[in-house]
């Protein structure tokens, strides 16, 4: 039987019987076992609703609205019972008395739970919530937290939910971030209280308007984590908390540990 090649020989070599002989004494090779895969369900668009779904509900109390709002965010369990267990948002649902607003806010909830059945990576909806501003102004949220808009607060509401299923993970505040808080917070109450020592014992005799930075220990606001933020105190671009005070001429995030010197 004629074979035509239609390449160039470069080199040939000659099969003997030794060559056999040992290709037949090499140790036949295990056919490589296909290791188990596990079955992980991860969240699509064509996953059905379960009839009963695991929620939570945070209220919202604005001072632009007389009523306040109830946002609802419900969760399926993918991979119940397993190592692969997930808990991922499903839905939203905003309720409120209030119906100047009602048109937008289903709109919104609906677009948001679009997004969560969607799957993949939902976090970045908090980020373009929060950056929403109204042109009409914020307002401050009891704790001394500054909120451009209602949008920026559903957003804070989802970034909180997240992190409590575990889909944005809160970096902890180092130990010598947490000293240097104490330290501050400890400097300015000794100087609220020298403050007020000195004003006290030189009233009668030189009576002097007060600076309008300068601490008093009854201007001291005293929150739920034992932190002094004065009512006078600004807002810090950092954490967005109203605790931005001047010590030695400079200003100072009590809440943070910021500082504008450095």
């Amino acid at each position: 039987m004629a074979v035509k090649i239609d390449k160039k020989i470069k080199g040939y070599s000659v099969v003997t019987p030794e060559d056999k002989a040992k290709e037949a004494a090499r140790p036949a090779v295990a056919p490589v076992a296909e290791l188990p895969t596990a079955d992980v369900i991860q969240m699509h668009e064509r996953i059905e609703r379960p009839e009963i779904l695991v929620g939570s509900t945070y209220k919202i109390k604005s001072p632009l609205f007389e009523h306040a709002l109830y946002v609802t965010i419900n969760d399926i369990v993918l991979n119940a019972g397993t190592e692969h267990e997930l808990r991922r948002p499903f839905e939203i649902f905003i309720n409120s008395k209030n119906m100047d607003h009602f048109q937008w806010i289903v709109a919104l909830t609906r677009i948001m739970s679009a997004v969560f059945r969607k799957g993949g990576d939902v976090t970045f909806l908090v980020d373009e919530m929060k950056a929403v501003f109204d042109p009409r102004g914020g307002y401050w949220k009891p704790g001394g937290v500054y909120m451009p808009s209602l949008v920026a607060e559903l957003g804070a509401i989802v970034e909180d939910h997240l992190k409590s299923i575990g889909l944005i993970h809160d970096p902890e505040m180092s130990d010598a971030q947490r000293a240097l808080i104490a330290e501050k917070r400890a400097a300015y109450a000794q100087l609220s209280k020298k403050n007020a020592e000195v004003s006290g014992s030189s009233a009668d005799l030189f009576p002097e308007p007060r600076v309008a930075d300068e601490p008093r220990v009854e201007d001291v606001e005293v929150t739920g984590e034992g932190a002094a933020f004065p009512p006078s105190a600004t807002m810090c671009h950092k954490c967005s908390t109203k605790a931005v005070v001047i010590m030695d001429g400079c200003a100072t995030c009590l809440n943070c540990g910021y500082s504008k010197c450095g």
